[in-house]
């Protein structure tokens, strides 16, 4: 590798982190201000009712091989797409279990990442909802998908790394 090389690498790392942060910002910050919709069919019913009011539509998924779940992510990104609507995917949805403070000590005292009586598929699909959630780490977020999408990359992936 060379120096350029090298050093073009370290940027891209610097600011993947970055848009990493500036996402884990802007979803605690939509939590708290009750912007945010989790879950597959909750996201598909407020999709369906009130698209416009969607700002950021985030794709969590640590399993490839679920077809069922490929097949929602491929009919919710195309409806986003239809609607405007900047698609995000994301590796990692154990730190979204830790960042959003949803846990539940299952049988033994282990962790089981959930809240009582939460479906363990509710972080595979995130909406954003109110543009005034972190307006600054939004736009962040937002320019990053542009730019992926310049590079070919229709829906651009981040990979939330355990901290």
């Amino acid at each position: 590798m060379t120096p350029e090389q090298t050093a073009g690498f370290k940027v891209m790392e610097k600011r993947v982190q970055s848009v990493c942060s500036a996402l884990e910002e802007l979803l605690v910050a939509a939590q708290k201000e009750d912007c945010l919709t989790m879950g597959i069919y909750e996201s598909a019913k407020l999709l369906n009712a009130d698209p416009d009011s969607v700002v950021l539509c985030v794709l969590a998924s640590d399993d490839q091989e679920d077809v069922g779940l490929q097949i929602h992510y491929t009919l919710l990104q195309s409806f986003c797409c239809d609607s405007d609507i900047t698609i995000l995917r994301v590796a990692g949805v154990q730190r979204l279990r830790l960042l959003l403070g949803q846990r539940e000590a299952g049988p033994g005292g282990v962790d089981t990442g959930r809240s009582p009586g939460e479906d363990p598929g509710d972080f595979d699909c995130l909406l954003v909802t109110d543009p005034h959630a972190d307006h600054l780490r939004l736009q962040e977020v937002g320019l990053y998908c542009t730019e992926s999408r310049r590079h070919d990359q229709w829906v651009p992936e981040l990979v939330l790394g355990e901290r």
